[in-house]
């Protein structure tokens, strides 16, 4: 089995989410290689794909893709190896500020890492897949593509944009028995805790602006992607009661969920005032 575990980097230094990607895509090739197989590795550095590379002691192929070589890069693999059987895409970036303080610039640097990227790879393997008729698509998204969260705009867009194409394509690939998947996190942390006490509203705010209390491990992540890999599950949301509640009260109660939110911030603003 030939599996590609992709990470695009587009060389900027704005707040990313470098550390938590890095962690899931070590994690990922570590389940995978355990489970026999055979994988590519795509990343920002030379340096830490060979250091992965070492660790994995096996004949995985370490790639570097930036994302206006991604299709030469997909070309080599395919050239290289055949195929990809699976191909699961953990490319993410993101910035944290308010909409009227991050350019536009910046807004499509986020767009490109999160959408463009992952969509430009996909299609670049998505021909042999289909003439193969067989295959699997994985994209680790988040559940900023279910919800938008204050002050993360450029990043909820751009994973509400994947989710998008991912469920389009999932349905044009039925017929060429191809699946895909989706595998959406909350927020990344390496060590648990618990959620702290409140009522259902505080604990809903909590969960937008302290987020380390609902996180999940790279590890626990890594092992949902192998076990969706293996059960071919369509969508998984990976998520404690609360950050679920909040996607159920966006979906049926919005009205709802926005008077939360609007006052979540008005506390918020007035508590830095009082600080």
């Amino acid at each position: 089995m030939i599996m590609a575990v992709t990470e695009i980097c587009l060389g900027t230094k704005e707040e990313s989410s470098k550390v938590e990607n890095d962690a899931i895509r070590k994690k990922c090739s570590r389940v995978f290689h355990a489970g026999g197989a055979r994988l590519v590795l795509c990343g920002r550095t030379w340096e830490k794909l060979e250091a992965l590379y070492d660790a994995l002691i096996s004949v995985t192929d370490p790639s570097v893709v930036d994302i206006s070589c991604i299709r030469d890069v997909a070309k080599e693999i395919l050239n290289c190896y055949g195929c990809v059987d699976i191909l699961i895409n953990n490319a993410s970036m993101k910035v944290k500020g308010a909409v009227q303080s991050i350019s536009l610039e910046l807004d499509k640097k986020i767009m490109d890492a999160n959408y463009f990227g992952p969509i430009t790879l996909t299609k670049a393997i998505l021909p042999n897949m289909i003439s193969r008729r067989t295959g699997q698509i994985v994209l680790i998204n988040s559940i900023q593509g279910k919800i938008g969260i204050p002050f993360r705009a450029a990043y909820a867009a751009s994973k509400h944009a994947a989710v998008g194409f991912f469920d389009c394509l999932r349905a044009e690939m039925e017929e060429f028995d191809i699946s895909v998947s989706t595998v959406s996190p909350t927020f990344i942390c390496s060590y648990h805790r618990p959620p702290a006490p409140g009522n259902w509203e505080a604990s809903i705010w909590k969960f937008f602006f302290r987020k380390v209390s609902y996180g999940v491990h790279p590890v626990e992540v890594a092992e949902e992607v192998l076990a969706t890999v293996s059960r071919k599950k369509q969508e998984v949301l990976m998520a404690n009661p609360i950050p679920r509640a909040a996607v159920y009260i966006r979906t049926f109660f919005p009205e709802l969920f926005f008077a939360i939110v609007a006052s979540g911030i008005r506390e918020r603003l007035k508590t830095e005032e009082e600080s």
